[in-house]
């Protein structure tokens, strides 16, 4: 049980920490492209997706850690 808990949060954190540098602060997904806006804005398409993508793949490794913790 507990490899498979430790293969889980290897996979669980490279994936989170592959979103986190993908979203770079300060600079959304549209200036990647060349669409530097200096206001704020809110999060459509792509942006929103990494970001909730964030908060998922952040959630799912705190669960695993506990799970870990217990067995």
């Amino acid at each position: 049980m507990k490899p498979a808990i430790y293969l889980i949060q290897i996979i669980l954190g490279v994936l989170l920490i592959l979103v986190i540098i993908i979203q770079q602060k300060g600079s959304g997904l549209g200036s990647a492209f060349g669409g530097d806006l200096g206001f704020y804005r809110t999060k459509r398409g792509a942006e929103k997706l990494l970001f909730y993508g964030t908060i998922i793949l952040s959630l799912a490794f705190i669960i695993s850690s506990l799970i870990g913790l217990v067995f």
